[in-house]
């Protein structure tokens, strides 16, 4: 809300994503609208990510610095708990998909690899993980490449997510004892897990999001920016690997 201005109108991201979260926006919203006696407006939530990055500056003084609008044509990473799309987009309205899940998105094997390893949900599955394997070594534990035979800019974390069950029963690594805290005497071999498959899963996405940047310069040469947008881009594995990617583009 910024004091002293009438919205128009209330827009608030409605779907496709994951229920809980869009919820809780869509009631504030309703309640929002209906306290300023304006009408509500539901937004498709991809699309939101996508073009968040066109947002003028803030006008206020005290705002955060924040990068000017990304101009049409670009290209946008979708990254959250539900969705993993690679999109060239043209315009409002206009977009070509390049790239996307096969399976289960990056944000969901980040949760489901903080399960499998007995972290601490209370904030988010993906920043434990991210938070454990700043402890281990990326290179204790080899994951395979998903997609490695396929020249697509799909992506794939099923067989990811399989692999890292497998790694930790083999070295009997499971979830650490209520309460065991510095005594967890496994909490090395998780780290080196946690490292490794964090490691595997930001190098599939690389890897495909630089073939996607790729094809589409080839499509719109006169392209000049990247977009990364939803909750896995605050991961800063993934923030420095796509920044790798921008910058070889």
């Amino acid at each position: 809300r910024c004091p002293g201005v009438r919205p128009d109108v209330v827009a608030v991201t409605a779907g496709p994503g994951m229920s809980p979260c869009l919820h809780a926006g869509v009631n504030a919203a309703h309640e929002l609208a209906a306290e300023l006696r304006v009408p509500l407006l539901g937004v498709n939530h991809l699309e939101a990510h996508a073009l968040v990055a066109r947002l003028p500056p803030p006008a206020a003084a005290a705002a955060p610095p924040r990068a000017p609008p990304a101009e049409f044509p670009f290209v946008a990473l979708l990254v959250s708990g539900g969705h993993n799309v690679l999109v060239l987009v043209d315009g409002v309205g206009r977009y070509t998909e390049l790239g996307a899940t096969l399976d289960d998105a990056v944000g969901e094997a980040f949760d489901k690899a903080a399960r499998v390893l007995g972290l601490d949900l209370s904030q988010g599955g993906g920043p434990a993980l991210e938070v454990l394997a700043r402890e281990g070594d990326p290179a204790a534990v080899e994951f395979p490449r998903p997609l490695k035979h396929r020249a697509t800019c799909d992506f794939s974390y099923a067989g990811l997510k399989t692999a890292l069950r497998l790694a930790a029963e083999a070295r009997g690594v499971g979830p650490p004892p209520p309460g065991a805290g510095a005594a967890d005497a496994l909490r090395g071999p998780r780290a080196d897990l946690a490292a490794s498959f964090q490691q595997a899963a930001v190098l599939h996405l690389a890897e495909k999001t630089r073939r996607g940047v790729g094809w589409a310069k080839e499509m719109r040469p006169d392209l000049r920016h990247f977009v990364v947008a939803g909750g896995v881009a605050a991961n800063a594995e993934v923030r420095a690997a796509m920044e790798e990617v921008a910058a070889g583009a």
